[in-house]
């Protein structure tokens, strides 16, 4: 069956599912009062308070609700926050929005407001202006703060505070002796594992993605720019009903395709490089994340092809250790080493197991050169999400992650990377001679995956076999697809 037939019939599907689907919209309330309730289980006597996002400072730019809170209620409005008191062994949860405001929602649109979140979400309600003086009195009675904040990727300076520390500091100067415990890792726990509303919307931010994949494989020739294959990307995303785009699209070519997460995409596309392309769609909130690699005139050549086999291989070799049960780290060790007997095989290291001196007096692997970020993440309402194995290690149902290794050859390993010294000279002659060769090629091939009882599948079904890839890219490309209205539909049936 062919890519586009695929994708037609899981269009089908979503008409003929359409009842389960809307179903399920319905009871989301129910859901999240779940949610709340497995999380609030067995915290002991406390105040739970986990904030949603502040709305940016210019109300013309885009606002994201912050992934826990938008986990635990739903609610994608800025400046409210949850508080749960946890009391005896019961739970009773409030929410603080805006007030209604008139004047201010001529410019930001209207806002539910205090009634109707109560109505929505089955939750007390109250305006956020009392959310400083009702912690101050729960606290006070019960001095026992339990947080939950969205940590970050990216390392902070110490003088940084955040805004849910900047807000604990003014309550811990309004109830001297409250303490603060972090439950964050409690719900990042949670949120490891899937719901079937969850998997619902992932499954569909990434046939969303698919489709803007094969979209660009068509598309694609020498002399476009990388904004070009965005701009079509991101066209087909919202076209099918996308939110946005779940990360900043990456669209790599050339040097570029070396670079992990490249998203100026502004450099014009030359015959004969490789065209990284790490995409994802954001379905009501859920992110998607898929990556190809294409050859910018439709064939790869043989060093391309020779490289890409090797990153497919051990794609594969990672996908034969996905069940229920098995060790994460089998599936990581699995496709570490064919990338390392493969670099070996094109001679860009000295033997699998081969090191070099990294500085210090220290080795490091060779293959970790070409190499160098890790194989699997979760994904969900982020796009590196929480995900089960992370704390245990384990591959367990109802779960959705990707599968992503890659060969990155820099052009520029024996100028900046690989230190000058006696150790490496034999290592650094043999590099001298290849990098000529196989400069600037960089591969990565990223696919989705849900674990469920009945076990694995491979969910972003998009050409990645050599002989797929350069059979679509020659067919004729005559403008981007026709709108699919049982696609788009499916937005208006998953209303949260």
């Amino acid at each position: 069956m062919t890519h586009p037939a695929i994708c037609r019939l899981a269009a089908t599907l979503l008409v003929l599912l359409a009842p389960a689907l809307g179903a399920q919209a319905t009871d989301l309330q129910a859901e999240y009062r779940q949610r709340r309730a497995t999380f609030a289980a067995g915290v002991g006597d406390g105040v739970v308070l986990v904030l949603g996002a502040r709305e940016p400072e210019k109300d013309y730019l885009s606002f994201f609700q912050s992934p826990s809170f938008h986990y635990l209620t739903g609610f994608r409005e800025p400046n409210s926050a949850l508080v749960m008191v946890s009391r005896g062994g019961t739970v009773e949860a409030t929410m603080f929005v805006p007030p209604r405001s008139p004047a201010n929602e001529v410019w930001t649109g209207a806002r539910a407001g205090v009634d109707e979140v109560a109505r929505r979400t089955g939750m007390a309600a109250r305006s956020n202006v009392a959310l400083i003086p009702t912690l101050d009195t729960l606290l006070r009675a019960m001095p026992r703060l339990l947080l939950v904040t969205d940590p970050s990727e990216s390392p902070r300076p110490t003088w940084f505070r955040t805004v849910e520390q900047l807000f604990v500091d003014t309550l811990r100067a309004r109830v001297p002796g409250v303490t603060v415990t972090d439950l964050t890792q409690r719900l990042q726990r949670q949120r490891g594992t899937k719901s079937a509303t969850e998997l619902a919307y992932l499954r569909q931010a990434i046939l969303i993605t698919g489709r803007a994949h094969e979209e660009m494989m068509r598309a694609l020739e020498p002399g476009m720019n990388e904004f070009e294959l965005q701009a079509l990307i991101e066209y087909t995303f919202r076209r099918n009903g996308a939110d946005r785009e779940g990360f900043a699209s990456i669209v790599g070519s050339g040097p570029n395709a070396t670079t992990l997460h490249y998203n100026a995409n502004d450099r014009f596309i030359q015959d004969g490089e490789t065209v990284v392309t790490d995409i994802g769609a954001s379905y009501r909130g859920y992110s998607a994340d898929i990556t190809r690699t294409l050859p910018a005139n439709g064939r790869f050549s043989p060093d391309q092809r020779a490289i890409y086999t090797i990153v497919r291989d051990a794609q594969a070799a990672a996908e034969r250790q996905l069940k229920v049960g098995a060790r994460a780290a089998d599936m990581v060790d699995s496709s570490n080493a064919v990338i390392a007997a493969g670099l070996a095989r094109l001679g860009l290291t000295e033997g699998p197991d081969a090191t070099y001196e990294c500085g210090q007096g220290q080795r490091c692997a060779q293959y970790r050169l070409f190499y160098m970020h890790g194989l699997s993440h979760g994904i969900g309402l982020e796009v590196h999400d929480p995900e089960a194995y992370y704390f245990s290690g384990v591959i367990t149902a109802n779960t959705a992650f990707t599968i992503e290794p890659g060969i990155y050859v820099r052009a520029n390993l024996l100028d900046d990377v690989i230190p000058n010294t006696p150790a490496n000279a034999a290592y650094r002659a043999k590099l001298a001679s290849l990098l000529p060769r196989y400069r600037n090629i960089g591969v990565r091939i990223e696919d989705d995956y849900f674990i469920t009882e009945r076990g694995v599948e491979w969910v972003s079904r998009v050409p990645r076999e050599i002989d797929e890839i350069e059979r679509i890219m020659r067919a004729p490309y005559n403008g981007p697809a026709r709108r699919d209205p049982a696609l788009v539909d499916a937005y208006r049936r998953d209303v949260p």
